[in-house]
């Protein structure tokens, strides 16, 4: 529980907040990080490469330099190494799409009201948009997860197990991870059809195309060919309404091999719906974008495991950002 005393002081801050957030988006979307690189540079060359005007370039590297992602001195502006291993899109490390999709959700949170009042989505389903969002949101969950699945994989014992599917799994990076740590494992990767050349370019800059294979289709609509060991199910429960969690699980368990198991990786709230922060506020970003999508308990999430079928339905001691959780259940032998 949030025990910090709410002053008119924090109050106004947490208002306002947003401010710094699309400042920095703002400078994801010109790619100002790259355009500095290595070099400093004022804001005049910055503002040559954007071909806009100085005074409004200069605004937005001030306010970022405020923010201490960028430094400045009397001959300009430079990158700080964060911004540089963070937000530059030649680093390996970049987080810049994930930013991108945060900011193609600003407008639907500023019509919160709305979707409160009338229990509608304010976006298109991420299937529905337009290549640019796509990419963000694809890529985006790439840059999440390539931080997360070096911690997350050794937790997931898949030790005896041969073949995984990883449902919904966007450009597979969490099955490239599980097939690199278990030597004996295979995986596919089920998702859309518009998300293939996402995945495949994925699967082959990291070398893994004898490994990793992709089946497109849509998990929703369509049959699940083939036999598992394991089925993963990353992030794709809180798109769907309770009903819709029961057809994706129950749909894992006719696909699994008998003592085969199913994963499930979410932002998992307390029982009492409340706590923890994160998954709360993730459940709103739900209402804005889904049909009946929402962030769920792991009450709620072992209730739907065992309603499919699952048994030894259990949390695994793992705890990632955002207080993200991993539940299983076993298929019986």
């Amino acid at each position: 529980m949030n025990q910090q005393q709410w002053t008119p002081e924090r109050i106004l801050e947490t208002s306002g907040a947003y401010w710094a957030t699309c400042a920095l988006h703002g400078a994801v979307a010109l790619d100002v990080f790259t355009r500095i690189g290595d070099n400093r540079v004022d804001g005049k060359a910055v503002a040559e490469q954007l071909d806009a005007p100085v005074d409004g370039v200069n605004r937005l590297l001030d306010a970022i330099a405020a923010m201490g992602l960028l430094t400045k001195d009397a001959s300009g502006y430079a990158n700080t190494p964060a911004s540089r291993t963070y937000l530059s899109v030649d680093s390996d490390r970049y987080l810049g799409y994930i930013i991108r999709h945060h900011h193609h959700l600003v407008g639907s949170w500023a019509r919160l009201p709305e979707a409160v009042a009338t229990g509608k989505p304010i976006l298109l389903p991420v299937r529905e948009k337009g290549t640019e969002e796509r990419e963000a949101f694809l890529m985006g969950m790439f840059n999440l997860a390539m931080r997360l699945a070096p911690r997350l994989v050794p937790v997931v014992d898949l030790s005896g197990y041969r073949k995984l599917l990883d449902l919904g799994g966007g450009p597979g990076t969490y099955a490239i991870h599980f097939c690199r740590h278990y030597a004996d494992l295979t995986a596919t990767v089920m998702d859309l059809p518009t998300t293939r050349p996402f995945a495949e370019e994925t699967i082959r800059k990291m070398g893994m195309e004898e490994r990793v294979a992709y089946l497109p289709g849509d998990f929703l609509q369509d049959d699940i060919p083939g036999r598992y060991d394991v089925v993963w199910m990353s992030h794709i429960l809180h798109g769907e309404s309770s009903k819709g969690c029961n057809r994706i699980i129950q749909k894992a368990f006719q696909c699994l091999n008998p003592g085969g198991v199913g994963v499930i990786h979410e932002f998992i709230l307390d029982d009492t719906l409340d706590q923890p922060l994160f998954p709360a506020l993730f459940s709103l970003n739900m209402l804005l974008g889904t049909e009946g999508g929402r962030a769920y308990s792991q009450a709620q999430l072992g209730s739907m495991l065992e309603t499919a079928g699952f048994v030894d339905i259990q949390r695994l001691d793992f705890t990632g950002p955002n207080d993200s959780g991993i539940v299983r259940g076993v298929k019986p032998a």
